[in-house]
């Protein structure tokens, strides 16, 4: 074969073909994901136009034929010739890679799509796509197919806006799906509206009967963003600790607010980007918090109660926080933009938040006494927590020793080939053990109702005789020490009857699994089996439905090929697991060939804490109308 290798083999992919050609290298994925990107990447150059400060308002809708589009009342992307490529600057920018304003300081003094690559990317990966620029007192218009010019700028018309317009449909030859969530993108939409105050963003979708909008605006900014993440939980403060300041082209906005609860939520951004995985500015802040709680410990009357320093986890339970830094020329480690590597960003954020944090403890002593006696009470959880922490370890994967007594292990010791069935009561886990696949399937059987750890600390999380098992039986630690590396099995199955009380063990499960291991869930480690509700037999025939409506077409199909009306059927509706034979719990629930499953995903991080403590948490207000909102909307329920 090497004989033929030759120049003819080598490809060279000009304009836009190399992002049609390997468009993850670009967007991430041609999945769900991929797709929601190519609307960020349209919004976030309105967003820089406002960073600039040219623009006020930002509106997306969603179309019918899910088209996407977006606009903004921002200068308009220029159309006066491009002198290197000869071209309409908006031509260029629409169709070359690396050609932006954002490389020009004078343009744009910070912005979050560094690379260049954002439109000409949506538009390379578009079925077509339009654009009107509002400029000079005229409307620009060009259309484009694949990334390609069809025709050159034209003018359309007067006008007396400013601003630019993208229309875009997704190719569904380059995606899986091009069906927009408008929840998913509100979410972001949400968050770029808090983190730029001021700015109102407006999502709107036309593919229902009644449209669905939202409109954001916020004047308070991340103190708005923390009051929000707080607003079904007591909190400590009347008002959020708020700092805005600009050191050495740094710019950043502070939002601190405690609550009485065990939790720690803290979003970072960089350039409106969210640094999941946090960064330098993240080690600043946190360093800054610990190191002013400790300072000011020296100093009260809980001094002679600690014989050891707060922690950083300490000081950080029940904490509400939000970090948004500017950074002119951010560098971030990794493709994803997920963690900020700028050293000199420790520094600035450090300094700033100790002295405006040192400055509101003198100033506000009642709030910070509050705050400071829910900081000693945690470092004495935490030490009850290492004790019961040790009890949990396990020295390795391959080791057996220690692990609980009613789990069935796998033989297989591959964590990516094997997956461990969480089973509700002893009579299900008894099927599930005889019906399982030995090799590479664990069953954990649980009893009883579980601990809800949305009303506790961790030490008493660890001491729980129902959440031990599972603890450890996971192998990955909990809390601050959970390491996702360690993780015995890659499959986390929560398997649980049809009616009130299984849903009320996955919500425990779940609620535990977000709160201790959230990293298990970003990962997608974690899924809920679906048995089936009912059994339909016709003689030697067996159909099994996993809802009312499988039910009736099932059973419409056979009366209709047999002849027989619906009396004559053997229906059977499953009350538990432990109604089916380890034959049948196989054949429906575990048998990776022919199971439903479905998998945990926390794809909006701040609506997900928001729906669990309002769920979980101990306020009823929010319960109850939460309840009554969606009480329409359930289609099964068990009584």
């Amino acid at each position: 074969m090497s004989e033929n290798y030759s120049a003819e083999n080598i490809q060279i992919l000009t304009g836009l073909e190399p992002v049609r050609k390997r468009p993850g290298m670009y967007i991430g994925s041609t999945g769900t994901d991929g797709l929601h990107h190519l609307v960020y990447e349209v919004v976030d150059n309105s967003i820089d136009e406002a960073l600039a400060g040219h623009c006020s308002t930002i509106s997306v809708s969603i179309g019918k034929n899910n088209t996407i589009t977006v606009v903004d009342d921002g200068r308009g992307i220029p159309i006066d010739i491009h002198t290197g490529e000869n071209l309409s600057a908006l031509e260029v920018v629409m169709t070359r890679l690396h050609a932006g304003g954002k490389f020009d300081k004078d343009s744009y003094k910070v912005s979050g799509g560094l690379h260049g690559v954002g439109i000409s990317v949506v538009n390379a990966l578009s079925e077509w796509c339009e654009v009107r620029v509002y400029r000079n007192r005229k409307i620009y218009f060009q259309r484009y197919h694949r990334g390609a010019a069809q025709e050159p700028v034209k003018i359309l018309g007067d006008t007396e806006l400013t601003g630019t317009q993208v229309v875009f449909r997704p190719d569904d030859e380059i995606f899986e799906s091009v069906t927009f969530s408008f929840d998913v993108l509100s979410h972001r939409l949400r968050e770029l509206a808090f983190l730029n105050k001021g700015v109102r963003i407006t999502i709107e979708d036309l593919r229902l009967p009644q449209a669905k909008r939202h409109d954001f605006k916020f004047d308070g900014g991340v103190r708005e963003f923390v009051q929000y993440l707080n607003k079904n939980k007591n909190t400590i403060q009347d008002e959020p600790i708020y700092l805005e300041a600009r050191r050495d082209d740094v710019e950043m906005e502070i939002a601190i607010e405690y609550n009485d609860g065990f939790n720690e939520i803290v979003f970072s951004f960089v350039n409106n980007i969210n640094t999941r995985e946090g960064g330098t500015h993240m080690s600043g802040f946190r360093g800054a918090l610990t190191r002013t709680f400790n300072d000011y410990l020296k100093r009260s009357k809980h001094a002679k109660k600690m014989d050891e320093s707060l922690s950083g986890d300490d000081v950080r339970e029940g904490l509400t926080a939000v970090i948004s830094v500017k950074v002119m020329d951010p560098q971030f480690e990794g493709q994803t933009k997920a963690k900020l590597g700028n050293s000199e960003v420790r520094g600035i954020v450090e300094s700033q938040v100790n002295e405006s944090l040192s400055h509101f403890f003198d100033e506000n002593p009642k709030v910070v006494e509050a705050i400071l006696e829910k900081t000693v009470l945690a470092a004495k959880a935490r030490q009850a927590a290492r004790r019961a922490r040790d009890l949990t370890r396990r020295k390795s994967f391959l080791e057996s020793t220690g692990l609980p007594g009613k789990l069935a292990d796998c033989s297989e010791r591959d964590p990516a080939k094997v997956e461990v069935y969480i089973v509700e009561g002893d009579s299900a886990g008894g099927s599930a053990k005889q019906g399982r696949d030995r090799e590479f399937q664990a069953i954990l059987p649980l009893w009883g109702k579980m601990l809800n750890v949305e009303k506790t600390r961790i030490d008493k999380v660890l001491g729980n005789d129902k959440l031990q098992p599972v603890i450890t039986t996971l192998g990955a630690g909990v809390g601050a020490d959970f390491d996702l590396s360690k993780l015995r099995y890659h499959k986390v199955i929560i398997m649980a009857d049809a009616d009130v009380d299984g849903s009320h063990i996955r919500t425990l499960l779940l609620t535990f699994f977000f709160r201790y291991m959230p990293a298990m869930v970003e990962a997608g480690n974690v899924f809920i089996a679906m048995p089936p509700l009912y059994k339909i037999t016709s003689g030697k025939e067996q159909h099994y439905a996993y809802n009312d409506a499988e039910r009736a077409r099932i059973v419409a199909e056979i009366t209709d090929r047999k002849g027989v009306t619906e009396g004559k059927l053997g229906i059977q509706r499953y009350k538990g697991l432990g109604e089916m034979n380890p034959e049948q719990l196989w054949e429906t629930t575990m048998n990776p060939a022919t199971r439903k499953m479905m998998q945990v995903r926390s794809e909006d991080a701040v609506e997900a804490d928001e729906v669990f403590t309002t769920l979980m948490g101990e306020n009823v207000a929010p319960r109850r109308e939460f309840i009554e909102q969606n009480a329409l909307a359930v289609s099964n329920l068990d009584v």
